[in-house]
């Protein structure tokens, strides 16, 4: 499992013409599913997320995690971060998960961040998105477990 994510200031997600998610302060999670993904994996994604440290603290260190600054979380399914790109100069996408096995996935992920997390959005499995954000910072991490 790998997540792209960015502090930003605000950030939405629209589906043919629609918002269909919008945040404020907070993170965009771009998200993308291997074969090898599990439960197990989306679980220690969540923890990481909600604990990891990216805000700053009164001193203008980054010690404090998105439930200490009250932020919301924009999930987006991004199957293209699980290409490989080490040779040639087209990405291969063979090791990332098929597309029913992401979507469950992806369905997964949501349902264990809005168990834990007071303000969760998503884009949409499968869509033509456009996805609009304010890099904070820029703070901008890879993560993966």
């Amino acid at each position: 499992m790998i997540c792209l994510i960015q502090r930003v200031s605000h950030g939405s997600v629209v589906v043919n013409q629609q918002t269909i998610g919008k945040i404020d302060q907070g993170l965009v999670v771009l998200t993308g599913f291997q074969s090898d993904d599990s439960l197990n994996k989306i679980t220690k994604m969540v923890h990481k997320l909600l604990h990891y440290r990216l805000f700053s603290d009164e001193n203008d260190k980054m010690n404090l995690n998105i439930q200490q600054v009250q932020g919301s979380l924009l999930l987006v399914p991004q199957f293209t971060l699980a290409a490989n790109t080490q040779k040639g100069l087209r990405p291969s996408f063979s090791s990332a998960a098929p597309p029913e096995l992401a979507e469950n996935l992806f369905d997964q992920f949501v349902s264990q961040m809005r168990n834990e997390h007071h303000s969760v959005q998503t884009g949409m499995f499968g869509a033509d998105m456009q996805v609009s954000l304010t890099n904070d910072g820029p703070v901008t991490f890879w993560l993966e477990v």
